[in-house]
């Protein structure tokens, strides 16, 4: 610790500091210095941006970017910043682990917190956040362009984000919470119809709350130098509408990918990262027919914020039954991304259920077949990642050498049939596939150890400097512990990795 956080924690503690409360409707609570350090030295300088211009209504003297642990002193040191208030913010940028390691609350809770009690942040600095995080670098570039008929050359605009050339806009008094026309205008100019939606919905549900100026007319601004402000806000937020579905799972309306375009195809995305925005970021299925890893692994991708669902010790029947279970959940619309980890025993063909010795092996290629783009739409041109850990029967252990002949896709006929008309994503595209494989006299030797592979996977996962870089190098990352770990240990404990990936675009699960 440096010696000027050092001093910060002296300065600011108090003696008996009010604990984070589990109940986050409670408002009256101060939070404690030692809080606002550790939420502080997790945030990246994207999300302390982001921060920094949801609390811009609350104090409208903000005329330079102040550090943001000042801002929360500031408004700590007013009795205005309750746990509440803090666990929306985390909210808002979407550190769910803060939340749960920091805040000891849950995304869940935060929720029902928001729908019960006045919120922090208004809906107008909300929906612009929003808007910054659909926006690829192109799109703003184009945005800045057209300010130009408004603004003349541009130049204070060029290079920046777009929640800064939001605040330069709201300097000038061409944008405000009840002046968006320019915005919905330039959002028409370079086609994203689907935000300028987004737009007009926020003007509805402001004009039912009464809104001024985004904020209630009963309660003022905060202003830094002022010692009376308020904070509270109060608006409500409409569900966003979901897509609608025809005949056999095919949307009639274009189909949610993992970045939002209108009448753009997938060739002709900018940007080179797929784009993860949804919340829950998606559904990760775990099967552990090991019974070593599945605690671990469900911490890790909940922290990420995946929607995770775990089966433990599974028969090859349950395990076929399952994948196709979990393929045809409409939520897949929904979300961005999809995960896939399982942990079995099996063989150079495939892996085997708890009932491995009376059925037959099940294909290691089956696993990802009920995802892909022809069988499973919801899906198309979104990341899907395979981690599997196969712990290797000798030949002479197996019972039966038979393969498990799957019946297609239980009915939908479209694991290895045409795809739908006018597709243009190839069925398996976008998938992330690594396999690794040990000598199952690991789980004679130590049949209470997770898998070295999947516990190297976690703890990088874990690593906030891991996580925002490209799944690709977080993986070379996680080869070189292989490598390390296979350099100190006899033949029989070596682990291998396969990884093979048909992926468009970098996997960035910061």
């Amino acid at each position: 610790m440096t010696s000027k956080a050092a001093w910060f924690l002296i300065e600011k503690r108090q003696p008996h500091a009010a604990p984070v409360p589990q109940c986050l409707g409670m408002t009256g609570h101060r939070m404690s210095a030692q809080v606002i350090h550790q939420v502080e030295e997790e945030l990246d300088e994207d999300e302390k941006e982001v921060i920094l211009f949801l609390c811009r209504d609350l104090a409208p003297d903000l005329t330079t970017k102040l550090d943001l642990r000042d801002l929360l002193c500031t408004l700590n040191d007013k009795g205005k910043l309750s746990p509440a208030g803090l666990a929306e913010l985390l909210y808002r940028v979407r550190r769910f682990d803060l939340l749960k390691r920091i805040m000891k609350t849950d995304k869940a809770s935060v929720e029902a917190s928001l729908i019960r009690y006045p919120k922090l942040v208004s809906d107008y600095r909300v929906l612009m956040t929003q808007l910054s995080e659909d926006m690829d670098k192109s799109e703003v570039t184009s945005f800045v362009f057209l300010l130009r008929d408004y603004i003349g050359g541009g130049k204070p605009y060029k290079n920046k984000s777009f929640l800064d050339v939001v605040i330069e806009l709201e300097k000038v008094n061409l944008i405000s919470p009840d002046k968006l026309d320019l915005l919905e205008k330039c959002l028409k100019n370079i086609h994203r119809i689907d935000l300028k939606k987004k737009i007009q919905k926020y003007k509805q549900s402001a004009l039912e709350a009464n809104y001024v100026n985004g904020i209630p007319t009963s309660l003022p601004a905060v202003n830094l130098r002022d010692p009376v402000y308020g904070l509270m806000l109060k608006n409500g937020i409409k569900k966003e509408e979901r897509p609608t579905f025809g005949q056999r799972g095919i949307s009639t309306e274009p189909l949610k990918l993992s970045i939002q375009e209108s009448r753009k195809s997938l060739p002709q995305m900018a940007d080179d990262i797929y784009r993860l925005r949804s919340q829950p970021l998606g559904v990760c299925l775990i099967i552990d027919c090991i019974g070593n890893d599945a605690e671990t692994l469900t911490a890790t991708f909940t922290s990420l914020g995946f929607e995770v669902q775990c089966h433990q010790c599974l028969r090859t029947e349950e395990i076929h039954k399952t994948l196709g279970q979990v393929a045809c959940l409409t939520t897949h619309q929904d979300y961005d991304i999809f995960v896939c980890i399982v942990i079995s025993r099996g063989n150079s063909e495939g892996i085997f259920g708890v009932n491995h010795q009376t059925y037959p092996v099940f294909p290691l290629q089956q696993i990802k077949k009920p995802f892909t783009g022809d069988a499973c739409p919801f899906l198309s041109g979104k990341p899907k990642l395979f981690f599997i850990q196969n712990y290797m029967v000798a030949e002479d252990q197996q019972e039966s050498n038979n393969v498990l002949e799957v019946d297609g896709d239980g009915g939908k006929g479209s694991y290895l049939g045409q795809r739908p008309g006018g597709s243009s994503v190839p069925q398996e595209a976008d998938i992330f596939w690594s396999v690794c494989t040990v000598n199952v006299s690991v789980l004679e030797r130590y049949p209470n150890s997770p898998s070295f592979y999947l516990r190297s996977l976690s703890q990088l996962l874990r690593r906030p400097e891991e996580r925002r870089c490209s799944l690709l190098s977080l993986h070379i990352d996680l080869n070189n512990k292989i490598f390390d770990w296979n350099s100190r240990v006899i033949p029989e404990e070596q682990y291998s990795i396969l990884l093979e990936h048909t992926l468009r675009k970098k996997i960035v699960l910061s």
